[in-house]
């Protein structure tokens, strides 16, 4: 897929792009958006269908921003460790 215009088939054809073609695309849009902009780029900085693209392969915006390299993931969280109940049963003492 060379370029940065998504490939559009002629009449009634159909371009076959695969999974991984259609994340590189969409994480190259991201990564030009940055280097014009000078910052992590925003919804807003797309037209609605380069945006739907974009989270289509890449998923929600954060999540998109982090796939293109621009923006570190979250630390991992710890699972919550549940507190021990008491007992409240007269009987069992």
């Amino acid at each position: 897929m060379a370029g940065g215009a998504f490939p559009v088939p002629e009449k009634g054809g159909r371009i076959s792009v695969t999974q991984e073609e259609k994340r590189a695309w969409a994480a190259n849009q991201l990564r030009a958006r940055h280097a014009q902009l000078g910052t992590l780029p925003r919804k807003e900085d797309f037209d609605e269908v380069t945006r739907s693209r974009i989270k289509a392969f890449l998923g929600p915006w954060p999540r998109a921003l982090e796939a293109a390299g621009l923006k570190e993931p979250p630390p991992a969280q710890k699972p919550k460790r549940r507190a021990a109940r008491k007992n409240t049963n007269p009987k069992e003492k």
